[in-house]
C-alpha cells in the first residue's frame, strides 16, 4: 500500500469578464443574425394567419366575412405590418447571403456574387409584379 499523498498540480481559474447580456448590440452583423432568428416567429405567425384565411374560406362567406372583420382589428394588422417588415428584413439578408452559399459556375468561370444576389431580387421584383397584376387587373 501507498502512503504517499497524490499530488495535483493547482491550476487557478483564469479571471474572464462576464459578457454583458447585449454584447451582441455591438455589430450590425450580430444585430442582423439576431433579428433574422426573430423574424422566424413572424414567419410563424404568417404561416398560422394564411391558414386561418383558407380554413375561412373553404367554410363559406360568413366565415371569410368574419376572417376580414377580425383581420381588421388594429393588433392584427399591427401583427400583420411587422411580419411584413420581418419577411422583407428575412429575405433580403438572406439573398445577401445567398453568394456565400452558392457556387455557381457558367462556362467553366465562376459567376460573380452579386449578380447571384441580383438574380434573387429580379425574381422577387418579377413575382411581386405578377402577383400585383393578379391581384389588382380585376
Amino acid at each position: 500500500m501507498n502512503d504517499r499523498a497524490a499530488y495535483t498540480e493547482y491550476h487557478p481559474r483564469w479571471y474572464r469578464r462576464r459578457p454583458s447580456t447585449y454584447w451582441w448590440v455591438r455589430r450590425w452583423s450580430y444585430v442582423a443574425f439576431i433579428l433574422r432568428e426573430l423574424s422566424s416567429l413572424f414567419i410563424a405567425w404568417f404561416v398560422l394567419y394564411t391558414l386561418l384565411l383558407v380554413a375561412a374560406v373553404s367554410q363559406g362567406p360568413a366565415a371569410y366575412d368574419e376572417f376580414l372583420a377580425w383581420s381588421r382589428e388594429p393588433v392584427v394588422l399591427g401583427a400583420n405590418l411587422i411580419t411584413l417588415l420581418f419577411v422583407v428584413f428575412h429575405a433580403a439578408t438572406w439573398f445577401n447571403l445567398a453568394p456565400q452559399a452558392m457556387v455557381v459556375h457558367l462556362g467553366g468561370r465562376r459567376v460573380p456574387g452579386a449578380w447571384l444576389a441580383a438574380a434573387n431580387y429580379l425574381a422577387w421584383a418579377l413575382a411581386s409584379a405578377l402577383l400585383a397584376w393578379l391581384i389588382l387587373a380585376r
